[in-house]
């Protein structure tokens, strides 16, 4: 029994929700997410209040509960407050800058990376920190890997592209023969 799918999504008055057939429209100013159920819940809006209900009560019913109610409160958190990650570089030589939707990596490669930034997503760079932001959680998480995976941090000197919260394991190296 899902207990995520039964809290109800509480949006607030600033955020306007609508909908057409099995898609929830969330609105704030000039931003507008939708979120498709495919059929696979049921909603109410009553107020201020999102609230979902399994189909039926088959397994995949009331995975899909609990699945679009989370789904639902981050577009409302990305709404109204919003996400942001926080890569690091660390490493002699390796910097970034933003240029305008453009993000400009120099990471030990023979060529600069230039990452484009989608619409939706903002970057700043001080020092040698990252900032991303974005109303979408799930674009935000898929840019900050991509952006990793350009050179993830080795266990040796630690250099390379690690989110801020990421720790490190570190490998000993080699030792001196006696």
């Amino acid at each position: 029994m899902s207990r995520i799918g039964k809290k109800p999504v509480d949006f607030g008055a600033d955020i306007k929700v609508s909908t057409n057939g099995d898609i929830v429209t969330f609105a704030k100013g000039n931003r507008s997410v939708d979120l498709d159920t495919r059929g696979n819940v049921d909603f109410a809006i009553d107020g201020n209040v999102l609230t979902f209900s399994a189909k039926s009560d088959e397994k995949a019913h009331r995975a899909f509960w609990g699945t679009y109610r989370a789904l639902a409160a981050n577009i409302v958190t990305g709404l109204t407050t919003g996400y942001s990650k926080q890569l690091e570089i660390n490493g002699v030589g390796y910097r970034a800058a933003v240029k305008g939707k453009v993000l400009n990596l120099q990471l030990g490669h023979s060529h600069d990376i230039n990452f484009d930034l989608v619409d939706g997503l903002e970057a700043k760079v001080e020092k040698n920190v990252i900032t991303l932001t974005s109303h979408d959680k799930q674009l935000l998480g898929s840019a900050a890997a991509k952006i990793r995976s350009f050179r993830p941090p080795e266990p040796y000197k630690g250099k390379g592209v690690k989110y801020m919260e990421e720790h490190i394991v570190r490998k000993a190296g080699k030792t001196a023969k006696k």
